[in-house]
């Protein structure tokens, strides 16, 4: 695989030597056990795979090389690079100006540019239509392209099975950059949809078997389908796509159900005609980060805490798989843990911060679960390891228990 330069400042080397041994241990990512950190007290197990992803190294790694070839030149992302608040404040200190915040509203008029600005498209994508207006400007975007891999896998999936004459249903958050940037993509070439989860997908069936009158179509899916989408005529041939943060258990129940009400519509043996077969379209870091999570909580624990930004799709994914298991607390930062009986941690569904009390038992020993989103460096992670560490005064025990995984 690629190597990528990452800053110093994001790596960590208790948690590299930590996945260096588990990756040697087992070199077909088979086994989705937590690693431990035992320190008597308190003990830490660390889910099998977390933290920066392909796509998230190489966003970093293109984006620190293009402030380091473009010096003097105002630079600017068209939003912010990851969702993660040391990463992209990292990039502001460096100069970097965003136009854009996450919902696609404008931060620096467009009209300000120029033609010898440095622009970079940040690891989602971009829409075609502000892709277009930049190069309008006279600006080289595509030389700075930090789009993750695996959603141009998505687009390109998109494509192939665009030109079949397939309409797409796209499973995203509406408002995520990297649907917006799907549905761009997808929507220039066919009929395209956007459904935000089981339940919408269920009334897109009712409308496809024609169990719901189509002129109420339009209020069910407002601002979710392209100008040339007609569900009169374009469910006859449909194929799921999806963002690829989403949870990929989600994505693929949504894929089985279309699959199901087209088998009901036009038949099992014509199926391959009306459907089309999607599912390499799925990321391999989500689905690692979210199959670690589900082999971390068949470990017996007291509390789990998941490190990432507040808007980090991903990351509040692995939230809501901890929180059906037991109490689960979601910050960015190690200094969002205040003391030993206050936490400072994100709402994954309003996106608000909010204090809690009492968030660790008076207990021991205690144990914590531990994982981080893909868009999260693992410093964090080691920083928030250290926080409790110091609460409880193991810090002799916590160097003796590193020194162990780093030899």
């Amino acid at each position: 695989m690629k190597h990528f330069e990452v800053p110093s400042g994001y790596r960590s080397n208790l948690i590299t030597a930590i996945k260096h041994k588990r990756k040697e241990e087992d070199k077909l990512k088979k086994d989705f056990s937590p690693s431990l950190i035992d320190l008597g007290k308190v003990k830490f197990y660390l889910a099998r795979h977390f933290g920066f992803c392909y796509g998230v190294e190489n966003a970093i790694d293109i984006a620190y090389k293009t402030i380091e070839e473009n010096v003097g030149k105002r630079i600017f992302l068209l939003s912010e690079m990851i969702h993660n608040p040391q990463v992209n404040e990292d990039l502001l200190k460096k100069g970097v100006q965003f136009l854009q915040d996450t919902n696609g509203n404008e931060i620096i008029p467009l009209s300000t540019l120029h033609k010898e600005d440095v622009v970079i498209i940040p690891a989602f994508g971009t829409t075609l239509e502000l892709e277009a207006k930049i190069n309008k400007i006279g600006i080289e975007i595509q030389k700075y392209n930090t789009t993750c891999p695996f959603v141009e896998k998505v687009w390109n999936r998109g494509d192939q099975i665009a030109k079949k004459g397939f309409t797409i249903i796209i499973h995203g958050k509406p408002k995520h950059e990297e649907t917006r940037a799907t549905f761009s993509h997808a929507a220039d070439k066919t009929p395209t949809l956007v459904v935000n989860d089981m339940e919408e997908a269920i009334v897109l069936g009712k409308f496809i078997l024609g169990e719901l009158p189509l002129t109420e179509f339009g209020v069910y899916f407002n601002n979710r389908f392209n100008s040339i989408f007609d569900p009169s005529i374009h469910f006859e041939k449909i194929g799921v796509i999806n963002q690829t943060t989403q949870l990929a258990s989600d994505t693929q129940a949504i894929s089985d159900y279309l699959k199901n009400i087209i088998q009901n519509k036009f038949g099992k043996e014509k199926l391959s005609q009306h459907f089309a077969d999607t599912r390499d379209t799925l990321c391999y870091a989500t689905n690692d980060n979210q199959s670690a999570v589900i082999g971390l909580l068949e470990q017996v624990a007291d509390l789990a805490i998941v490190m990432g930004g507040k808007n980090s799709s991903n990351s509040s994914h692995l939230v809501e798989l901890c929180e059906h298991k037991l109490p689960t607390y979601f910050i960015d930062d190690a200094n969002k843990i205040i003391d030993a009986h206050q936490i400072i941690r994100n709402n994954w569904k309003t996106k608000q911060s909010e204090l809690v009390t009492n968030f660790l038992p008076d207990k021991t020993p205690l144990s914590i679960l531990m994982t981080s989103g893909a868009s999260c460096p693992d410093t964090v992670v080691e920083a928030t390891i250290k926080k409790i560490v110091t609460i409880y005064g193991l810090e002799a025990e916590f160097e003796a228990a590193s020194a162990q995984w780093l030899s």
